[in-house]
């Protein structure tokens, strides 16, 4: 039971209550030592370590370590940690608090050994990364974080159903490898949306981009690769992944080319990573589930290090489109270089972490003889450098046909405001990081499941790699004029849910409209009463507010009340 303390999410939670009451300068480095001690548990806990608990007629499996746990654990408490160094200067403490909690209910996922465990913990990872949307509190983010808390609650149940089917099928709740079945899919569904695969996706790109600059960083770390996590667990060499995670990959890619603002193609950007690991997951071989492994990793790290640097310029200039951006290069030269790391590591530039971690996945593709897949996964790495390596860097800080930065009313003087020094330290130390893999690939392969034999600095590899890259530069060149940023807005398959209702209840509302000169009967005039109610609740939830005030206040109540009852349900389903 000792080891149980050790458990990586005890201190994110117990910092997440505590800041919360301290005052700001202890409550800071409080914040800052949980990540620390967070890592320092899940190195210390060894290989085969599990702590069990009961719970009437169940085992419960509190804490279960593995390669594979480990990997997460310690690459979700440095994700943690730079995130809560990057939001020193600018997150209040009640976000800072509810970000706390959330990265430790995604480590709760990680180490959790029963699916009844990991379904508290799934829930409280929904809740809190909703709250962490909301805390920007503005009707965007609001909306935003509500149809967010939809989605991941809908999950919820989705998993709350498999778990019931696959006690009631084999009388054990231990979390493995499912076999085919009613539980398998239901399970796999509600992986799947937290994944964000289409065309369960757009709660991902509709939230992350109103989170405040630092809750994005959060929020970019923990939610998908929790997913990853809990497929490659589950549901390793499952067919279907392998076709699901290259159409994440192609049409994350594609939206993001299509992108203008820069936090949304960022987030477009994270549905087609994930569908590499999606796909390595479906291919199913120790060097795929490896690579899966090892794409997350590096993934959260450079991933957070582009949102950070497009956040410093959110946050110093006020905009977030790239069309209204550019000519900020000589006033945010460190951030742009910073940036840049990321852009190269995502892009797999040698000598940066994407090269020694995305690049299993293919190579193994390759060695599976799908020759369709290497393809597509190729042209899918033409389109990541086209668009964070290429286009959105030079649209943020060189390009000159947007508006540029704010500017002070009445006059032409440019506004860039000084970014905090804890951003800068925070996006060093994960460009350090992606640079300290890239050349010493060692300190990723030593953490993954399995033994990697691959040499990744091979000749061959690395003279494609940089084949392709030239290539891309050339047609960016010669297509600039197409590919520039353009100040337009992408519909996407939220426009269902988002105003395809909307518009339906207006057109319901003119033909009553047309109607309402001849006589209506009691009938008629319940349904009509009816259909106001509903119209007004459609425009509650889906069409935006006049002013900046949230109609629905974000509130711990709400949350404990949903988790209350999610977990009460469960409980009641399995006696």
């Amino acid at each position: 039971m000792s080891d149980l303390l050790l458990h990586p999410a005890w201190p994110l939670l117990i910092a997440a209550v505590l800041v919360r009451v301290l005052p700001r300068r202890p409550g800071q480095l409080l914040s800052l030592i949980a990540p620390v001690l967070a890592l320092a548990g899940g190195l210390t806990l060894t290989d085969g370590t599990l702590v069990t608990a009961p719970l009437m007629t169940f085992e419960l499996e509190l804490l279960r370590v593995d390669r594979l746990t480990t990997a997460f654990g310690v690459v979700f408490a440095v994700a943690a940690l730079l995130s809560v160094i990057y939001g020193l200067a600018t997150q209040p403490i009640g976000e800072r608090g509810v970000a706390l909690a959330y990265a430790g209910a995604a480590m709760g996922v990680i180490y959790a050994g029963d699916l009844l465990t990991l379904f508290l913990f799934w829930e409280l990872k929904a809740v809190t990364s909703s709250f962490v949307v909301l805390s920007r509190r503005t009707h965007r983010s609001n909306r935003a974080g509500m149809r967010y808390l939809f989605f991941h609650i809908a999950g919820g149940k989705l998993l709350l159903g498999g778990l019931i089917v696959q006690y009631q099928t084999t009388g054990s709740l231990t979390f493995t490898a499912f076999e085919s079945g009613v539980a398998g899919w239901l399970v796999l569904a509600a992986f799947a949306l937290s994944a964000g695969v289409p065309p369960l996706h757009a709660w991902l790109k509709d939230a992350y981009p109103t989170a405040s600059v630092a809750g994005t960083v959060f929020l970019s770390a923990f939610t998908t690769k929790a997913a990853v996590y809990a497929l490659i667990r589950g549901f390793p060499g499952s067919q279907v992944l392998l076709y699901l995670g290259v159409i994440m990959a192609t049409y994350g890619v594609l939206y993001a080319i299509l992108e203008n603002d820069i936090r949304r193609l960022l987030s477009y950007h994270i549905i087609s990573q994930v569908g590499f690991m999606v796909t390595a997951v479906g291919i199913g071989t120790e060097t795929a589930l490896n690579g899966a492994t090892a794409h997350a990793f590096a993934h959260i790290l450079y991933k957070g290090l582009l949102l950070m640097g497009m956040g410093a310029v959110l946050y110093a200039t006020g905009r977030s489109r790239a069309s209204d951006l550019g000519g900020i290069l000589n006033r945010m030269r460190s951030v742009a270089v910073l940036y840049m790391i990321g852009a190269v590591s995502i892009s797999s530039v040698p000598l940066f972490s994407g090269f020694v971690s995305k690049e299993l996945i293919p190579y193994a593709a390759g060695q599976e003889e799908l020759a369709w897949l290497v393809i597509a996964l190729k042209v899918v790495s033409v389109g990541t450098f086209l668009s964070t390596g290429l286009k959105l860097p030079y649209a943020t800080f060189i390009g000159t046909r947007g508006l540029g930065p704010a500017t002070e009313d009445g006059t032409d003087r440019v506004v860039v405001k000084p970014v905090p020094v804890s951003m800068y330290v925070a996006m060093g130390g994960a460009a350090a990081l992606n640079i300290a893999i890239g050349l010493y690939p060692p300190l990723l392969y030593d953490l993954m499941p399995t033994e990697i034999t691959r040499a990744p600095y091979a000749l061959g590899p690395v003279v494609e790699k940089v084949q392709l890259l030239v290539m891309t530069v050339l047609g960016f060149w010669l297509l600039f004029a197409m590919l520039g940023s353009k100040a337009k807005i992408n519909l996407d398959l939220d426009w269902l849910y988002r105003r395809l209702p909307v518009l339906i209840s207006a057109h319901r509302a003119e033909r009553t409209l047309a109607r309402a000169d001849t006589p209506a009967s009691a009938r008629t005039r319940a349904v009509t009463s009816t259909r106001t109610g509903g119209r007004a609740v459609l425009a509650r939830v889906f069409e935006p507010p006049e002013d900046d005030t949230p109609d629905v206040v974000a509130t711990w109540t709400l949350g404990g009340v949903l988790l209350a009852t999610a977990a009460l349900l469960l409980i009641v389903s399995l006696l």
